[in-house]
């Protein structure tokens, strides 16, 4: 086994990236994706984001599971946007309004792609504008 010698500066990198949450593995991926343009190889394979994930972060970010539906407009239709909110959420309809007001607003997390589609496809039709991340 042949020792190779590495950068300090590369060493320290490598240990931060290996102390990673699975969350922050992806908020990397997602963060090399979005702003340089490097992807994780479908298979795991190795390419520059792949030390983003880890042990199977690289794949978990090319097989998400959970996603966040988050509103970025209400569109024309307010109160109906906050109806909906109202109801998907449980949120009280003070709570429900400051949450469409405040827009983007993270307004369902960590749901599966099916309970999602189901929350963006509601508030869509309520006239709001939605993201699944």
């Amino acid at each position: 086994m042949s020792e190779t010698a590495y950068a300090d500066d590369i060493k320290q990198l490598g240990e931060s990236i290996v102390g990673l949450t699975l969350k922050q593995a992806k908020e990397l991926s997602d963060y090399l994706k979005d702003e340089h343009g490097i992807e994780a190889a479908a298979g795991g394979g190795v390419v520059m984001a792949a030390p983003g994930g880890g042990d199977g972060g690289g794949e978990a970010a090319a097989e998400q599971t959970e996603f966040d539906v988050v509103m970025t407009s209400f569109g024309d239709a307010k109160l109906n946007v906050v109806k909906v909110v109202k109801n998907l959420t449980g949120a009280s309809l003070m709570d429900a309004k400051k949450m469409v007001e405040g827009v983007p607003a993270k307004i369902k997390e960590g749901a599966s792609k099916e309970d999602a589609e189901k929350v963006k496809k509601e508030l869509e039709e309520a006239g709001a504008t939605v993201e699944l991340k």
